[in-house]
Order: C-alpha cells, then structure tokens, then sequence
C-alpha cells in the first residue's frame, strides 16, 4: 500500500470548488428546458379554506405539496430539531374582493401578498393579484419560490430558529435560503411534480428575488416600516447560499452574519439623500471619473485608456455598449449606448427588471477589469476568463464604496449590478463579450467579489 501511495502520479494544477465553474450551478451542471409543473405531476393532495379551485390555487397546493415532501425527508436533526409537522392551516383570497376575510389580525382587501402566521400556524396566499403576478413575469418555478420561502418561515417556527425578538431581516434571510435549499432539490431531479433548469428557469427565480427586494429607503425609513427584508443582493445572496449549500448554512444565518456579508457596502439613503438614489445620468465625464476610481483601486503599471470613438480590434470582437481591445489597451465605449443601459428604470416600466447609472458603469468596470488581467498575461477568452472579470467587477465596485473616490457607489447601486447580470450578462463575460450560461453563476462570480479581494478572484478562477 505505500509503495502504491509512493508511485501515484501527481496531477499538476490548483483545486477549484465545483461552486465556482462556469458549467455548473451549485454544482449542478448548467442546463435549458422545461421548468414548471411535470406532465405526470399528481394532483395537489392538500386543500386551501376559501379557494375558487382554479389553476392558480392547484399550483399553490402543488407547490405546498412538493415543499412539504422535501421536508419531511430533509427534517432532520441538527440544526433543525425536533419532527417536521405540516402547516396545519392553508388560505387562499382574493385582495380584489370585497369585504375581504381576516387572517392575522388583517383584512385581506387589498393585501397582495403570501404570508405565514407563526402564531395561529397558518399559511395564506393572494389568489387575485399576487401568485397570479409572479405566475405571469416569473414563470410556474417563480410561484413555486414564493411558497417556498413563506413554507421557510414555518419550518424556521419548527426548529426555534426565531422568536419574538429576531429582527426581520434575520428571519426573511434564512427562509430566502431556506427556499434555495428547496429549490436545488427540485433542480437536481428529485421532485415528483416540478422541474427546474438551472439556466433560464433559475433565471426567472432570481429574477423574482430582485422583483421583491426592499425599496430604497433611509435607516429611519427601515425602523418606521417595521424592519428590512433585505435589498436584491441580499435576498440572492441567501438564496445562492442556501442553493450552494446546506440547511446548516441557512440556520447560521443572524445579524453578524448578515453584516459581515454585506460588508462596508451602501444600505441606505442618506437622511436627506436623493429619494433616486443618486441615479445619474452617464455622460463622457462620469466615465473620466470611474476611470480614475478604478485606476485607484485596481493599481494597474499601465492603465487602459478610454475613447467614445468606434474603433476595430485586432485581437478581440466587440462587446457593446463598452469593449476593451487588448492590442491597444483601451476601452472604447459607444456613450449613446451606454446612457441608455444606464437610465432609471423600474419593474413597472416596460415590464423589465431595476436598471440605474450601475447597470452601466458595472458593464465599463467589467471591460477595466480585462485590463488588469491582460496586464498580468492572462487568458481573456474562456469561460473562466468571464467569470474571473464578474469577480474582479465585483472586486472594484466594493472599492467605489470606500471613501475618496471620485465616483462612490449609492444605496441601491448593486442591486442594479445583479440585475444587469441576470438580464445582459455583460458584467461577466469574456473580452469577445461572451456572457457566462447561467445567471446563478455570473452573480454568484461578482458576488465573490464584492465579498473578496483580487487574490481569491485569481485563486478561483486561474
């Protein structure tokens, strides 16, 4: 046995967690196809109080079916004591219809939402406005996440992992993980009713996530309201947690964690800040200004330049609205094009995702980002190569938020990153503007390096 041990052959290379390659999804590999409800689903064994017993409900059910199949399997032990116990109450309404029944000390009139009641055990959902609507722009799996996550505020009641006095982010964080759990269950093809791609169906799950994120608001604001719930990036960051990992993960969640996570980033408006948060418009001065920021921030021995003017590159294709061309170390932006990228947009706009001045100048960080790995005599055309550049993207956008830069990031401008990853990509694609297959994985790569530093973005992805 020791001479067998002693003549084994010795593979060359450094490890890379299967978390962080471009063809897998929390290890999953990437795929396309069919996301929704299976053509031999079973019918929903549960029934609601209340219901129309129409499509919208038997989905509802369906899910709450699924979810607590999941769980009867996976409640075990650990960090989550004790026997599961399904929800012992379900109700559907409709927040259209007048007068409205009361559920939780509420009227439902008007109430366009899903909830579960840690006291009275109970589980409720919007029939009439709101699963319909994530239905319609988030897909089957869209509704599915939501049930998930309010089935994750019971099963945190199961295992005590909250009371009376756990703050409201704390609570809304571990069910967003805990649905991402779920999810990767249903994703890895061990769900009877739904299927889950972990390409454009994940999509429309993150998507989801990004749709219900805390409005901008002042530390004031959060107080007044009740709490926060958690801004898009950390409503995907425990999602992707828990997806990539573990119940454990998801239980460990609580106020240091979150904090540590998040980071030195922007949280908040200022008390008297821009209700916009701080959107600007993208002019040929403010890229002058990030520029200059980056330059500071990434250090580099010779510093790519920027034109507004087309130009054709030898070596590498373009990647409009912002390309880098490593021939001649510069960042040739269309201004037209990127000003677009970058204005003000909300859901309620064209029904497309948050866009701000980020979506933007997250694209041109990316193309500064080539840069620097071009500098030190690195691949800029692989798989790899973009999820290097999310990373690295994500590396010089926590330097904006550091003070004394020309250009500082504003409350809310992340979100605006991540979304601009789900839906153009462009923040981590290679040179040739080649974007990554998968969302997950493109957000997950900027993530780790917003949370990081450009040693850990070369460490994983050589």
């Amino acid at each position: 046995m020791l001479a067998g041990c002693g003549s084994a052959p010795v593979v060359q290379g450094r490890a890379t967690s299967m978390l962080f390659l471009p063809d897998r999804v929390g290890g999953l590999p990437v795929t396309d196809g069919h996301s929704g409800k299976r053509s031999d689903a079973p019918a929903p064994a549960r029934r609601a109080e209340n219901t129309d017993g129409g499509q919208i409900d038997d989905l509802a059910l369906l899910a709450i079916d699924d979810i607590e199949d999941f769980w009867s399997q996976n409640y075990a032990g650990g960090s989550l004591p004790g026997t599961f116990t399904p929800v012992s109450r379900l109700v559907s309404f409709n927040s259209d219809a007048s007068p409205g029944i009361e559920l939780c000390g509420e009227n439902t009139v008007g109430l366009t939402n899903a909830f579960y009641c840690f006291k009275s055990d109970v589980m409720a959902w919007d029939r009439g406005v709101a699963i319909p609507v994530a239905a319609q722009y988030f897909g089957q799996m869209g509704v599915v996440g939501v049930m998930a996550h309010e089935y994750g505020h019971a099963v945190q009641q199961q295992a005590r992992l909250v009371d009376d006095t756990t703050p409201v982010l704390v609570a809304e964080q571990q069910a967003d993980c805990l649905a991402g759990v779920y999810l990767r269950w249903v994703a890895a093809g061990h769900s009877p009713r739904f299927e889950l791609s972990t390409g454009d169906g994940l999509n429309h799950v993150l998507a989801g996530l990004i749709y219900i994120r805390d409005p901008l608001m002042t530390r004031v604001d959060a107080v007044l309201t009740g709490g926060e719930h958690g801004s898009a990036l950390d409503r995907v960051s425990a999602f992707q947690i828990g997806f990539s990992g573990n119940v454990d993960q998801c239980a460990a969640m609580d106020s240091a964690e979150i904090t540590k996570r998040r980071g030195d980033l922007p949280k908040f408006l200022d008390l008297f800040g821009d209700t916009q948060g701080g959107n600007s418009t993208i002019t040929a001065a403010l890229l002058e200004s990030v520029m200059q920021s980056l330059r500071r921030i990434y250090a580099p021995a010779n510093p790519p330049t920027l034109s507004t003017e087309p130009s054709a590159c030898p070596d590498a294709g373009p990647s409009p609205p912002a390309s880098y061309c490593p021939a001649t170390n510069t960042i040739s932006v269309d201004l037209a094009g990127l000003k677009a990228l970058g204005e003000a947009r909300t859901e309620n706009d064209e029904q497309e995702l948050l866009q701000g001045d980020n979506s933007a100048i997250s694209v041109l960080t990316s193309r500064y980002a080539l840069a620097v790995q071009h500098e030190k005599g690195l691949t800029l055309d692989t798989a790899v190569a973009a999820m290097r550049t999310g990373c690295l993207t994500g590396v010089g956008q926590a330097g904006m938020a550091e003070p004394g830069q020309s250009i500082t990031l504003s409350a809310g401008d992340t979100d605006e990153a991540i979304s601009g990853l789900l839906t153009n990509g462009l923040a981590a694609s290679d040179v040739n503007g080649r974007v990554l297959p998968a969302g997950f994985t493109r957000i997950l790569a900027y993530r780790s390096g917003l949370q990081g530093d450009a040693a850990q973005c070369y460490q994983r992805f050589p």
